[in-house]
């Protein structure tokens, strides 16, 4: 009690003062005092611990209007001198509204980038600044945001062109360059001046403060009290599970409140755990340090005096309020700036925003989230201390990256997240570079944090600790720093700007020299390596650093000097580098083919080699620059080319391609994977454009400096192919036959790899500055390339080319110029194609294809070239000139020792004994050698004179070896080679090339013979030997059709003499084809022909009987379906559903007392149930069952993951297709209708059934238990003779299908109460016909939204499933016991007939009549199994039919909504007939009801209510009749053609007009319409009491969705989780079958259902899909399909890019929109009930589905 006094005695004390305080004096009195600090202080000290922390739980409400009026407002009042609400307007009066939008992101939102006018990929629009801008219709990218950044419209250096939106546009009266100042007065400046920097000093005091017990001077409390708090703070090294595990045992809470201080604590960095005395509180935090101290560091906890928390929540409070009152007026904003920027007493780095920046690693997350929102609000809102502002971060740069280092929250809580908000502004970067020395700042910071060396200085990543590795992560993120301030080029230079980028350069280098060889490997030779070396550290940090090392190069190529100056730096470098290197290498001498070149020994497969070569890359990509930028040829007395060593350069680049070529071969296997990676990552697209790439420009450049045979004798004896080309006996099978096998296969992979090098260095020119092309020539040639591999989609070609600092690369512009786009279907993916004019630049040894897609390409290629009848050669693709500076690197291809290579291959190739080449290998050399004729060509053709055309193959290749050998020239080898039978391959490629050698000769002749004649006759030349060509494939392509079409005659003689020969075979299984089709469209039924087919009632047509045989897909066996036979299955899935449902907030009923015997119309709940159609024996089946049963305890044993299906619950997959199953339908044969003659008509079967319902009951009365008390004894009811009570009929199936139906029975019944099974429950019979009506409903709805005929369209598996339910449902009392079956049937008929003895019918109103019409009739075998009258069964089904459809009528006009005013149409004779019936029964029901009714006049409105009402029962109870009794459908259902009304009631028995049904039975049926109007229920629900269906029903759909997604994003970025008190939700989720949006996949929102934990998806699917769930997770834009708690799976949202793309988890960022193709797909899966049915096949073929927790979304 005394708690309770005392919390109640706080309000009261603070009451009396809160009524004594004046906000006006307290600030007058403010105005007048000199030290206003210290005034406020002591007002501080004195009320803020009266108002914020008095108890364990915070009250923010009170506490936040406490502080408003006690705190905030004489602050205000100060800061006006008048009351605030005025001076606060009249301040935002005289603002002028910023330009910038500075709208701060939430998670979540969305966000929007011009791709084609934003400065670089952060500058970002919201969405109403994106919808009022120019860029909507340009190529944007939309993304989410991660919170935090902010909208940069109105930013001028943000976007090249159209950064204002429509809002932000400004003025042109606006003098921009007004000071904001200039509207206040000089003493509301002072006094703002004064109450900013005392509150500001403030806050800081309070939010920097370490000191837990005691507070700043000044703030004392009056009086202090031993009250304080156990303070957690946050950390990311912890689990939510450990917090919440701790939690439990130290302050001992419930789960749910642990998980609740645990999501705080993740939120706002801390929470307070408990709150007491001292001693109470440290208890608490030592068992909490304690608990968590095992694993790793202990969680932080704080014991806090409650004063000193009362302070900083004002502290936070006080922040918040400086944000909001700057909001007024930007006089004030720059105010704060100035204040916070101002230094302090201890000079350099002490303002107060210095004070909180070096502070940021101490506070707690939600305190710097409260000041960083202030410094955005504030410095960075202000563009003139935004400059200061960066200055001041540059400072302190390094510090603050250090805190960060050492800091273990993510950096989006970290202060060193502004710098994007600063470095990517490209005038404060400049200005920041050439100040405050940035660039080097920021790459000697990094590289001071990565201080493991080895020896030689290079970066050492092997024995990295986790605690390294995490900070090696955290440092990356100054190359993000280093990325924004390089990532817009300077366009003039200033001479300091190239300074300090030149010094930034050096630091750079060093960087680059700490990389130069680092991770080195040596070949492992004998056995496999122990450890796989650490190698990810260095490609990562290669890959972060790709993109800074190209942007340095454009850098340096908008500045002549600049170049000169870094290539030399660079080059100093690498000699640097190199000479560290030459370990003692001993100097040989190569000499081959008259040449010899002095190199070093030196071999890959033995020594130490490196991939990492970041130097040489960085001067190659320099070197091409000199070209490019003509530096090279403008001003070559300043460039060191004369000093190159080109061998130095070469010989690294070549080491790291040797060794792919060795890992090619196989000779490094021993070296594990990571090698293999190294190499993958050395040639991927993230990686090649700074490496292999600038590998092959390095080998270029230094060829281009040697004489090419030295540099191929080098390359020869890198490769260690030297001595098996150096050998004068090399073409002569040099000494190989003793050779080992695998280093014969070795060689001749490094040869083939060796080749296609040379054919690289020659062949690679489309890079600006190697060859005369254009910068967009080298991406068309990349995207042509891929797509010569297969058609592809847009994103696989992003993939597949390389992005640039923008994240752009550049395709969009050259796409459609080499390719034609194609839309997709309903599913697949856009596509582009290759334009067929492109193909003729398609060059096979692209340098960026792997060898699969070398392959695969070439395989298409000559396909293509196959369809198109031409030859299949590949030829080299003509090439561009290359410039000056490379322009020496063709003579590679006519020096002497290639021509000696290709020679010794042609040689080895013509006579192939022996196994030392390969056919790669000879198509390799026949490629050089056509890139050489073609090189020849263009050169002749391009040439003006004779006399300068220098490159002269031809004459070469004609020329045979030199005396003692004397060799074969490579063009009599060729000629050899043309027609070897083991070539055939090759020969189309062998014939080009003697062609074009003919076409070469020729021109050179007429070039010497007469330089005028033009190059027409080799064309003609070429032309001729064409037309052999084609002559000569038209004749094989004509013997080939000759040769096909003999066999097909051949094959079809065969087949009939087979069909003659087994004549009476072929007869009999087509008898049998027609006998199975079980709705043929056959009228031999009726008995006369011109009788209409009927499927109920007395004149129902009998089909003709026929045998059903069916085959067992288990044993293959065919069995005839008897009752008395062996049981045969359906493999069937029964499920619960809502897809129909009217009424989704019905709550679930208690499985235990629900009774379902009556379906409300509004069909809240389902069965339903389908099958795969597969039939098996129904011991097949068990057989099957129990092994998949053992399997599964056989697997539970081993491994605990759930399968796709849950044996547990009977499930199982049907054996065949591998369908989702849980249950097996019996296969019965059809009943036989007695065609009896007592047929009597609706009066005498009423008396008749009255009399043996009695009869009924009193036996059952008889039946039960006597009661104690004797009953007065009625008088016994005699029993229709011919009706006897007690007999019991014998059982006319075998045990076996018995056995089935109560499996089926039992099955039904307990998925769809959610029960356990009970095979005694009387609840069984009424589910299977529930679920039977059901499935039919649903099929019904199905047909009519597909707009498919109601017979003919079904697939036979539904049509199977029909069929099998309606016998189930008639058979299925038989397994039941029978005078229960008779009490279901006999409360079923008193909802029609009113009976006495049984109480509680439901009102007509509540009840679904195609459910009561199935229950019924299949109820009715019970009671018509005890009448031997010969009364006939159809009569009866007539008779129950013709009373529900009359309910129905009523049941209809009853809610039929007051008449809409529609043009009344003139009516025919029939109709007006139609229309007076209506009439006159509803007046009738209007005189039985009363006033709920409205007045209706028009009998033509009420008629097609009817009409319209009652079609889909009918079309319902059409399909049952049809499948109960077999009787074909009239021709008529199986279109969609008029006159479809007048058809169906003609198959049901009933008159057109439905009317007639009523009318003629008036005298019957008026008592029975008396006692349906007058139950109480009718009125109850007519005036609103309970739940009003309309008829007919409509359809359900799923959820509409906007046409564009980030309306969605949007919707959803506001969407706040409903449990954590306004937190934003992390994922949100989007139920598309109700529109509820749910927090998904998070601790707040789980819920405990049937005694799990679960998440808010798996909840709700409970709640509004009966356990199955569609959603659209918005953030990801990914649709996820639940069903149960185990089962679940992702499937392609219906949102498309423009390229017919998904885009899961938002990663491309393309705008997408609404495929209303696949979203209707999606409803039609939903609606046919088969989610589940997919779920089980997507985790069938994807195991990873499996493991998911899907509970837990």
């Amino acid at each position: 009690m005394a708690a309770a006094e005392s919390d109640r005695e706080v309000p009261s004390a603070l009451c009396t003062e809160f009524l004594n305080f004046s906000v006006k004096d307290t600030a007058s009195k403010w105005l007048q005092v000199t030290d206003l600090y210290k005034e406020v202080y002591h007002h501080l000290a004195r009320y803020v611990p009266k108002i914020y922390c008095l108890g364990p739980n915070l009250n923010p409400q009170s506490e936040d209007l406490l502080a408003q009026m006690l705190l905030q407002a004489p602050l205000e009042w100060y800061l006006c001198g008048e009351d605030p609400s005025t001076g606060l307007a009249k301040l935002e009066q005289n603002n002028q509204p910023s330009q910038l939008c500075g709208h701060v992101f939430k998670v979540g939102e969305p966000t929007y980038s011009c791709r084609e006018c934003a400065a670089d990929p952060t500058c970002v629009l919201c969405m109403q600044c994106f919808l009022g801008s120019v860029h909507k219709e340009h190529r944007y990218r939309m993304t989410t945001s991660g919170g935090g950044g902010f909208c940069d419209c109105g930013d001028t250096e943000a976007w090249k062109k159209g950064p204002y939106c429509q809002k932000h546009e400004p003025n042109i009266s606006d003098s921009c360059q007004e000071d904001p100042l200039a509207h206040l007065s000089t003493d509301m400046i002072a006094r703002c001046y004064n109450v900013f920097s005392v509150v500001l000093k403030y806050a800081v005091d309070m939010l920097t403060w370490d000191k837990e017990d005691e507070l700043p001077p000044g703030l004392e409390p009056p009086d202090r009290s031993d009250t304080y708090y156990c303070m957690l703070f946050n950390d990311e090294v912890h689990t939510y599970e450990q917090v919440i595990y701790t939690l439990q045992k130290a302050v001992n809470c419930t789960q749910k409140e642990a998980v609740s201080f645990a999501t705080t604590v993740d939120r706002d960095g801390r929470k307070s755990v408990r709150f007491g005395d001292f001693a109470f509180c440290e208890l608490a935090k030592s068992v909490i340090v304690r608990n968590t101290s095992r694993q790793s560091k202990p969680l932080r906890v704080q014991v806090m005096h409650s004063s000193v928390v009362a302070h900083q929540c004002f502290a936070l409070k006080a922040l918040h309020w400086l944000g909001h009152v700057i909001g007024y007026s930007d006089a004030l904003r720059r105010i704060l700036c100035q204040v916070g920027l101002e230094r302090g007493p201890e000079g350099e780095n002490s303002s107060l925003v210095d004070t909180l920046m070096l502070c940021d690693s101490k506070m707690w997350k939600g305190a710097r989230n409260v000041y960083h929102q202030l410094f955005m609000s504030s410095l960075l809102m202000d563009l003139k201390y935004k400059k200061l502002f960066a200055i001041q971060f540059a400072k302190n740069y390094e510090r603050l990256q250090s805190d960060y280092v050492k800091d273990d929250h993510d950096r989006e809580f970290s202060v060193t997240d502004l710098s994007v908000q600063m470095f990517t502004v490209p005038s404060l970067a400049r200005m920041l570079i050439t100040e405050e020395n940035l660039m080097t700042t920021i790459i000697r910071t990094f590289v001071d944090h990565l201080r493991h060396r080895d020896l030689q200085g290079r970066f050492q990543f092997e024995r990295y600790t986790a605690q390294q590795a995490f900070k090696f992560r955290r440092v990356q993120s100054l190359i993000g720093d280093l990325k924004y301030v390089l990532i817009s080029r300077p366009t003039e230079w200033s001479d300091q700007l190239r300074e300090k980028f030149l010094e930034g350069l050096d630091t750079f280098l060093e960087l680059l020299k700490c990389m130069q060889g680092m991770d080195p490997v040596v070949r492992q030779v004998g056995q496999h390596i122990e450890m796989e070396p650490e190698w990810e550290a260095a490609f990562t940090l290669q890959m972060k650093l790709t993109h800074i090392i190209s942007m340095i190069q454009e850098w340096c190529a908008t500045d002549e000097r600049v170049l000169i100056e870094a290539y030399k730096k660079c080059l100093t470098a690498l000699t640097h580098c190199h000479s560290g290197f030459a370990d003692g290498e001993q100097p040989i001498t190569l000499s081959m083919c008259g040449h010899s070149v002095d190199t070093i020994r030196y071999c890959v497969s033995q020594e130490k080699v490196s991939i990492h070569l970041p130097v040489s890359r960085l001067l190659a990509g320099l070197h091409v620059l000199l070209s490019k930028m003509e530096v090279a040829y403008r001003f070559p007395e300043q460039l060191p080319l004369s000093e190159l060593s080109p061998p130095m350069l070469i010989e690294h680049p070549l080491r790291c391609l040797v060794l792919c070529a060795q890992v090619h071969a196989g000779m490094w296997r021993r070296n594990g994977f990571s090698l293999v990676n190294q190499i993958y990552y050395y040639h991927n697209v993230k990686c090649r454009v700074e490496m292999f790439d600038k590998d092959l420009i390095m080998l270029q450049a230094g060829a281009s400096m040697m004489d090419p045979n030295h540099f191929l004798m080098i390359v020869l004896s890198r490769f260690e192919l030297y001595h098996i080309f150096s050998s004068a006996e090399c073409r002569k099978r040099y000494n190989r036959e003793n050779a080992n096998k695998d280093v014969v296969q070795q060689n001749n992979t490094l040869t083939e790899e060796m080749l296609h090098l040379i054919m690289m260095v020659v062949g690679e020119r489309f890079e600006s500055g190697i060859g005369q092309v254009e910068g967009c020539d080298e991406i068309k040639r990349e995207i042509l390339h891929q797509l010569c591999i297969r058609p592809m989609a847009h994103s696989e070609l992003v993939k597949a080319l390389p992005e640039n600092e923008n994240k752009e690369t550049g395709m969009e512009r050259v796409i459609d110029c080499v390719a034609s786009f194609k839309k997709p279907g309903v599913t697949g993916r856009g596509l582009y194609e290759l334009r067929p004019e492109c193909a003729k630049q398609f060059n096979l040894y692209f340098h960026h294809y792997s060898r699969a897609d070398q392959s695969k390409a070439e395989e298409a290629q000559r396909k293509l070239k196959r369809q198109n009848g031409e030859d299949t050669a590949l030829p080299p693709p003509v090439l561009p000139p290359f410039c000056p500076l490379f322009a020496s690197l063709v003579n590679i291809l006519q020096c002497d020792v290639l021509l000696g290579m290709l020679g010794a291959v042609l040689q080895w190739a013509v006579e192939p004994s022996a196994g030392h080449w390969s056919e790669s290998m000879l198509q390799r050399v026949l490629h050089l050698i056509g890139m050489a004729l073609l090189e020849e060509q263009q050169q002749l053709e391009n040439s003006s004179e004779d006399n300068d055309v220098y490159f002269n193959f031809t004459l070469k290749m004609s020329r045979p070896g030199e005396a003692p050998s004397n060799t074969a020239s490579v063009l009599a080898l060729l000629e050899n080679l043309q027609n070897a039978p083991h070539l055939e391959v090759h020969e189309d490629m062998i014939r080009w090339l003697l062609k074009t050698v003919a076409g070469i000769k020729t021109l050179r002749e007429r070039s010497a013979s007469t330089s005028t004649v033009t190059a027409s006759g080799s064309r003609g030349q070429e032309e001729t030997a064409c037309d052999k060509d084609k002559a000569e494939r038209k004749r094989k392509a004509e013997m080939a059709r000759l040769r096909r079409e003999k066999v097909m005659a051949q094959m079809s003689e065969m087949q009939r003499h087979f069909i003659n020969e087994n004549k009476e075979l072929f007869q009999q299984s087509l008898e049998e084809l027609d006998a199975s089709t079980s709705t043929s469209l056959d009228h031999r039924y009726p008995a006369s022909p011109d009788a209409a087919l009927a499927c109920v009632g007395p004149r129902r047509s009998r089909p003709r009987e026929k045998r059903q045989v069916v085959t067992c897909i288990l044993c293959q066996e065919e069995q005839e379906i008897r009752a008395d036979g062996k049981a045969m299955v359906l493999a069937a899935f029964v499920q619960r559903s809502t897809v129909m449902s009217k009424n989704r907030t019905r709550p679930p009923h208690d499985p235990k007392r629900y009774d379902p015997l009556f379906m409300h119309p509004d069909l809240s709940f389902g069965t339903h149930t389908g099958s795969c159609g597969h039939i098996m024996h129904s011991h097949c089946w068990q057989r099957y069952f129990e092994a998949v049963q053992a399997k599964e305890q056989r697997r539970q044993q081993r491994l605990r993951v759930h399968t796709s299906y849950d044996v547990g619950n009977g499930e199982f997959l049907c054996p065949l297709c591998e369908c989702l199953s849980n249950t097996v339908i019996p296969l019965l044969p059809r009943t036989m209708g007695s065609s009896s003659c007592e047929q009597p008509g609706l009066g005498q079967w009423l008396k008749t059934s009255g009399q043996q319902i009695k009869a009924m009951h009193s036996a059952h009365r008889k039946l039960q238990p006597v009661s104690t008390v004797e009953e007065t004894v009625e008088e016994e009811c005699p029993a229709p003779e011919v009706f006897t009570v007690d007999y019991i009929p014998t059982n006319p199936y075998s045990s076996t299908i018995k056995e089935m139906l109560t499996t089926f029975g039992s099955a039904t019944y307990k998925v769809g109460l959610k029960v356990h099974p009970n095979e005694q429950d009387p609840r069984i019979p009424i589910m299977c016909w529930s679920s039977c009506a059901y499935t039919i409903q649903s099929i019904e709805r199905l047909l009519v939204d597909e707009k498919k005929p109601l017979f003919g369209s079904l697939p036979c598996r539904q049509d199977d499933c029909l069929s099998s339910l309606a016998r189930f449902g008639s058979a299925c009392w038989t397994a039941a016991c029978q005078p229960t079956v008779q009490g279901h049937f006999i409360r079923l008929l008193a909802a029609l007939i009113p009976d006495p003895q049984v109480e509680a019918s439901p009102c007509i109103l509540d009840v679904d009549m195609l459910h009561l019409l199935v229950s019924v009739v299949l109820s009715y075998g019970s009671v018509h199994s005890q009448d031997s009258s010969g009364l006939s069964v159809d009569a009866v089904q007539l008779h129950l039919f013709h009373l529900i459809t009359v309910a129905h009528m009523v049941q209809i006009l009853l809610t039929s909504g007051p008449e809409e005013v529609t043009m009344e149409q003139e009516s025919g004779e029939a109709e007006r007939g139609e229309e007076e019936g209506a009439c006159r029964l509803y007046n009738t029901l209007r005189t039985l009801v009363g006033s709920s009714l409205p007045e209706v006049g028009s009998g033509w409105h009420l008629w097609r209510c009817v009409k319209t009402g009652i079609l889909p029962y009918l079309r319902g109870a059409a399909l049952f009749f049809h499948h109960l009794h077999g009787v074909p459908a009239p021709p008529e259902l199986h279109a969609l053609c008029p006159g479809q009304w007048e058809v169906l009631c003609g198959y049901l028995s009933l008159p057109s007009n439905l009317l007639q049904l009523f009318h003629g039975q008036q005298e019957l049926l008026e008592p029975l319409l008396h006692g349906w109007c007058t139950h109480p229920g009718i009125q109850q629900t007519l005036q609103g009491g309970g739940v009003l269906v309309s008829f007919p029903r409509e359809s359900n759909s799923l959820i509409d969705l906007p046409d564009d997604y980030s309306a969605l994003i949007n919707q959803a970025s506001s969407f706040t989780c409903p449990k954590s008190g306004g937190d934003k939700s992390r994922a949100p989720t989007l139920c598309l079958v109700c529109g509820s949006m749910l927090c998904s996949q998070s601790y707040c929102c789980q819920t405990e259902l049937e005694g799990e934990d679960v998440g808010a998806c798996t909840a709700h699917t409970f709640a509004c899909g009966a356990g199955v769930g569609i959603f659209l997770r918005v953030r990801e834009s990914q649709v996820l399909f639940l069903a149960g708690k185990t089962k679940g799976c992702f499937y392609a949202p219906p949102y498309l890019d423009d390229y017919g793309e998904t885009d899961q988890g938002l990663r491309r960022g393309n705008p997408l929109h609404l495929c209303h193709e696949r979203y209707r797909k999606i409803q039609k899966l939903w609606r046919q009930h088969s989610i589940t049915e997919e779920i089980g096949h997507a985790q069938e073929a994807n195991q990873t589905l499996v493991g998911i927790d899907w509970q837990h979304l």
